[in-house]
């Protein structure tokens, strides 16, 4: 009986889109118990935001930077979460702006890619940027990376790429670009130190970004 009536009702729908081209009605017609495929879609994914991430690498000395906001819809969840870790023995540091579930995936993978490569970090990065690209499970993560030692910058997305940033100063998140423009100013104009720089470049972001706090976790190789 109700697919009957499922059937009567896109009948009757088909018949108002007939007599109405500019109505954004749509429908499968092929089975009317699957009605629902008609319906407007809307993408659940919201972009990554709630985070500012930034490294800082200048007079032979790295340092990364990152706020302590967590955003959950429209409002705030915790104000010191830590989106930087220390890798590889301290060697290495890493950063994330995105889902702290997917981020924490890949910095297991990451870690283990370090293992497997004796700490190179242009290899790591690499091969799990290869991985996170095609591997089934892995190409639905939805996080960005900073990837740093004492030589070397890199930014990991799921896209595949790895890409090394000019004059080593990058930035994820919603604040990114704000911290990345002010570091790069800093730098170029002033004679501070990597860490002061990034303090400075995390405050203006803070100003700038609602989803970007003054509360930051920083470290230095």
């Amino acid at each position: 009986m109700a697919s009957v009536l499922n059937f009567a009702w896109l009948q009757m729908i088909e018949r108002i889109g007939a007599n109405s081209p500019a109505s954004s009605v749509r429908f499968c017609a092929r089975d009317a118990s699957r009605y629902n495929c008609g319906m407007p879609m809307t993408q659940n994914r919201q972009r990554i935001r709630s985070t500012t991430v930034l490294c800082v690498r200048k007079d032979s000395r790295v340092v990364m930077a990152g706020d302590g906001q967590v955003t959950m819809g429209e409002g705030v969840v915790k104000h010191n979460a830590k989106k930087i870790r220390r890798l590889y023995s301290d060697k290495i540091l890493a950063g994330f702006a995105g889902s702290t579930a997917d981020a924490l995936s890949l910095f297991t993978r990451f870690e283990n890619k370090l293992q497997e490569f004796h700490g190179n970090l242009a290899r790591a990065a690499v091969e799990l940027s290869k991985e996170w690209r095609t591997d089934r499970m892995l190409r639905h993560l939805e996080a960005l990376l900073i990837v740093a030692d004492i030589k070397s910058t890199f930014l990991l997305s799921g896209n595949g790429d790895v890409i090394e940033p000019d004059e080593g100063i990058c930035a994820i998140g919603s604040g990114g670009p704000y911290a990345l423009s002010a570091a790069r100013a800093l730098a170029k104009h002033t004679k501070m130190s990597p860490k002061d720089i990034a303090q400075e470049a995390m405050r203006i972001a803070a100003d700038i970004c609602i989803y970007t706090n003054a509360t930051f976790v920083i470290e230095e190789l």
